[in-house]
């Protein structure tokens, strides 16, 4: 295995939030042992104070890294975000450090796709209500409107990993499947695409949402997209709390539109337990309210710890940036018999001719060469035949060509 201009028991890593122990035990077996790890996300201050040596980090959602946390951890090469979303992490100032960051965007599919089934079934069996009055020691054993879910129709919006996956599960269950997406996707078993969100609204009798968050995904469930859904109709929202008007949804469950609802992802979230959870769908008893914990289950967990890890690895060890969110992607072969340069610049003209002047100045012959740019930076990865112990000045006249970010080298 290749070594690090940095030895690897030098290379200090941060865990923070507890991260699932199949992330400890992947960087060990890949010889990286100086692991700190921490259960509790801590507060910015003690954060910058935690990571101001450490060269990798890996956080889950609560920890918040801004501009000014980044910057007091110089020596940071990349960030592991052991969950799916990333917007915890100022992304454009990372990369502006030259700092790719990782995440796991599919691992959790499955544990969200069992929850919404096991939602739908909850719902159209009328549990919730039935639970709270059994609670209070209230024996209200008929049910007249509870309904089987084989022979209905669910609508998936958005067909992506989790909305395919929650197709197959249904299906299974004996449901039809109608979906929409905004790109054409392929249908699995027989499931059926539909040319608009409102057709689909129409056709269905439970709506589940798998779309992003984004400007264009804000409020797609309003007012009149629950207008069209059928009466007595569910919805289950796993997706982005945003995508929902949430008061409208409300109103929709309080008049009697719509006969249930599943929501576990909310527009304004609490930071943790000692904050209080602020939304008008407190108190119903149609609905079934939960903690965005879609992805959160051990199987989910372990997935998620094993697959950053080894993202983080692999940047490590030979500069493959394969998956990560703000950062020109690089895939790499494996280093064989070479030095590797890696150099990080501000996307200006004229920095590849730079970098090979260093090169060809020495005589070095280079076997390999990879470059990626996006708006922001330009990333170089170089191959140069035979071992350079030391680098022979190149790293440092790397360092010196104008609009350098960051260099390492692997040999």
């Amino acid at each position: 295995m290749s070594r690090l201009s940095v030895p690897k028991d030098a290379i200090r890593i941060v865990l923070v939030e507890g991260i699932h122990d199949t992330a400890a035990v992947s960087l060990a077996a890949h010889g990286y042992r100086q692991v700190e790890r921490l259960a509790d996300a801590p507060d910015p201050a003690a954060l910058a104070r935690l990571i101001r040596d450490a060269h990798i980090l890996g956080i889950r959602s609560k920890t918040r890294l801004s501009a000014a946390v980044l910057a007091a951890a110089e020596r940071l090469i990349c960030i592991g975000c052991f969950c799916i979303g990333t917007n915890q992490v100022d992304l454009q100032a990372a990369e502006r450090r030259g700092v790719p960051v990782f995440n796991a965007p599919f691992s959790n599919t499955r544990s969200v796709a069992e929850l919404v089934v096991g939602e739908i079934i909850v719902l159209m069996r009328q549990v919730p209500e039935k639970s709270r009055l059994a609670h209070a020691g209230q024996w209200h054993k008929a049910a007249p409107a509870a309904r089987e879910v084989r022979g209905k129709t669910l609508g998936i919006v958005g067909y992506g990993h989790i909305g395919s996956q929650v197709s197959i599960l249904a299906e299974a269950l004996g449901m039809r499947v109608l979906f929409h997406d905004i790109v054409d996707k392929l249908a699995l078993g027989n499931a059926e695409p539909v040319a608009t969100l409102d057709e689909l609204l129409e056709r269905s009798d439970v709506v589940t949402l798998h779309v992003p968050g984004t400007t264009a995904t804000r409020g797609l469930i309003g007012p009149k997209q629950l207008e069209r859904m059928r009466p007595g109709a569910v919805l289950v929202n796993a997706a982005r709390g945003e995508v929902v008007d949430v008061p409208a949804l409300a109103r929709a469950l309080t008049g009697g539109h719509l006969s249930g609802a599943a929501v576990d992802v909310f527009p304004v979230e609490p930071g943790g337990p000692e904050e209080p959870l602020d939304t008008p769908l407190r108190g119903l008893p149609n609905v079934i309210l939960t903690p965005h914990i879609g992805g959160n289950t051990l199987e989910a967990q372990a997935n998620i710890g094993q697959e950053v890890a080894e993202k983080l690895v692999k940047y490590s060890d030979d500069g493959s940036t394969v998956g990560a969110v703000n950062f020109p992607e690089v895939s790499l072969p494996e280093q064989r018999g070479a030095t590797r340069f890696l150099h990080i610049h501000s996307n200006v003209p004229g920095v590849l001719v730079r970098i090979n002047e260093v090169f060809s100045s020495r005589d070095l012959n280079i076997v390999g060469q990879y470059l990626r740019t996006d708006a922001e930076v330009g990333y170089v990865v170089t191959d140069i035949a035979g071992k350079l112990e030391a680098g022979q000045g190149v790293r440092r006249a790397l360092q010196q060509i104008p609009g350098t970010i960051r260099t390492r080298f692997l040999y």
